[in-house]
């Protein structure tokens, strides 16, 4: 799903016109990335929770001469699903647990 595919679902979804679903998908990755910036997670109780994690320095390697080179510590965005989403993309895992009582 892209961008406008989220803003024709969200729209649908919550009755709203696609400019206005626009702004709030806008809205919403805007305060998102700029709680990250800050250094904070962004927790959604079921969904999952946006945090930054520390990348550490390391050794690479030049696909092309083979050659090692460093590559400097970063900071990356990271996501980790909640139990309601891992459940929804997991649905088997849940009927095949009560299958077995």
């Amino acid at each position: 799903m892209n961008k406008s595919e989220l803003v024709d679902a969200v729209a649908s979804e919550a009755g709203l016109t696609k400019e206005q679903a626009t702004k709030a998908i806008n809205a919403f990755t805007s305060s998102v990335q700029g709680a990250l910036e800050r250094g904070d997670d962004v927790v959604l109780v079921g969904f999952g929770t946006f945090s930054v994690k520390e990348r550490a320095a390391r050794t690479g390697r030049n696909p092309k001469t083979g050659e090692p080179l460093q590559i400097a510590a970063s900071k990356v965005p990271g996501f980790k699903a909640g139990k309601g989403l891992k459940d929804a993309v997991n649905p088997t895992e849940k009927s095949a647990k009560k299958g077995k009582k």
